[in-house]
Formats: structure tokens, sequence, C-alpha cells
């Protein structure tokens, strides 16, 4: 007989907290992937969502996924959250439900 184990992972729901001084440094925890990031944008995907992060200068000083925190530097113009697109809601994704 053959014992072999699964193993599992579980997904747990990561705090998420948001931490800004002065427009110029923000401190983001429950980050579960840095999607892209350049000088004027930086789109992260957390724990809550699809964070935009958009400015000038932006740089990330920290970007730990581990523990799902990261820290971005630079002028900070917006903070966005993106609706996830949805399956099934196009045109014909409406017509054949």
């Amino acid at each position: 007989m053959d014992d072999k184990k699964q193993i599992r992972t579980v997904k747990t729901d990561l705090p998420h907290n948001i931490i800004m001084e002065n427009r110029s440094k923000i401190s983001v925890s429950g980050v579960e992937n840095a999607e892209s990031y350049n000088e004027t944008e930086i789109i992260l995907h957390t724990s809550k969502g699809i964070l935009i992060i958009k400015g000038e200068g932006l740089n990330l000083s920290k970007l730990n996924l581990d523990s799902g925190e990261i820290t971005v530097n630079g002028r900070i113009a917006l903070l966005e959250y993106a609706q996830p697109k949805q399956s099934g809601s196009s045109f014909f994704g409406k017509i054949f439900k």
C-alpha cells in the first residue's frame, strides 16, 4: 500500500493596513503580490483587493512578500482600489447565464 501524504496550502486572510507619512512614504501590509511597478505607478494585490498607487519618483524601499509588507517612497498622488474583473460580466456572459 502506498502511503502518500497530501500537503494543502491554506491561504490565510492577511491583515491589511496602510500608513502614509507626509505623502512621501507609504507602508502597506497584507500584500500578496506586486504585479507591476515603475516610477509613476505600482499595482499590488492585497488581501482586500487590488491597490493602485500613483505618483512621481516612486521607489520600492522595502518588499517582503513572506510577511506581506511593502514600503514605497516618492511623491504619492493617488491610492485607489480597483474592482477585479468578474467572469461572465460580458454581453455574452449575461445572455448565457
